[in-house]
């Protein structure tokens, strides 16, 4: 019975239809503007054609080629290609939209100065999608520490809102929140192999790559985080979800 219901448990967040774009509060700007020092440029022309084009229609490789040789437009058009997968991926880790939008301009801040390190340019998206995910991993433990220590504030409430899908019945949005909470409790590298494998259903050898472990730790995180909430995890009474 218990493992039936783990297996169940596993798809409670389906993926959102859009990411929701975090509020810009933190550093009162707009999640459409690239980091500091990504400006406009004229289109230019792509190392691979001869004829000039307009940025917006190069792939990924080509951008960042141009990007890593000094043409701040190139990264600004990555920029505006992945910001929301980059929101998406950290809300859905975090489990709230507090500072979320630091964390993503730090991680593509990280990206910017770190170009030449991509060995793949064409494999941009998951190697930001890794970036992404230890920024946040940072985040969660600073965060911790402090909590701690007793200098933090309070660990913010769970954000249905911003990891349940709209279509989101009351019984799984409760179901949601509760895990959410459980997942706090748990150590923070092992509620983001969970998080990556059960929430977002990255397969296995995704989350080792994201998470840049091996595939036998990747595992073994996932397995105590849900042996975790199988033995917490309390289903809801059907009044207390009822609308």
């Amino acid at each position: 019975m218990k493992a039936a219901l783990a297996q169940r448990r596993l798809r409670l967040v389906p993926p959102a239809p859009e990411p929701r774009p975090a509020p810009a509060e933190a550093r009162g700007t707009p999640l459409s503007t690239p980091p500091p020092g990504l400006g406009h440029e004229a289109p230019i022309e792509s190392p691979v054609r001869s004829r000039a084009i307009t940025l917006a229609s190069l792939p990924d490789a080509d951008l960042v080629a141009l990007a890593a040789e000094g043409k701040s437009a190139a990264f600004e058009v990555l920029y505006r290609r992945y910001a929301a997968f980059a929101i998406h991926l950290a809300t859905r880790i975090h489990g709230s939209v507090r500072d979320v939008e630091d964390i993503v301009h730090d991680a593509f801040v990280s990206a910017f100065e770190r170009l030449r390190d991509l060995h793949d340019p064409s494999a941009f998206k998951g190697w930001l999608g890794a970036i992404v995910v230890h920024a946040v991993r940072t985040r969660m433990r600073r965060a911790k520490l402090m909590n701690t220590l007793g200098i933090g504030p309070r660990g913010d409430a769970v954000d249905v809102d911003a990891v349940a899908s709209p279509e989101a019945s009351p019984a799984v949005r409760a179901q949601v929140a509760q895990i959410y909470a459980l997942l706090k409790m748990v150590p923070t590298d092992d509620r983001i192999a969970w998080t990556l494998r059960s929430v977002e259903g990255h397969d296995l050898e995704t989350v080792a790559r994201l998470t840049e472990c091996s595939l036998a730790t990747v595992k073994r995180r996932i397995v105590r985080t849900q042996r975790f909430l199988d033995d917490h995890f309390v289903e809801p009474h059907p009044e207390e979800v009822s609308p």
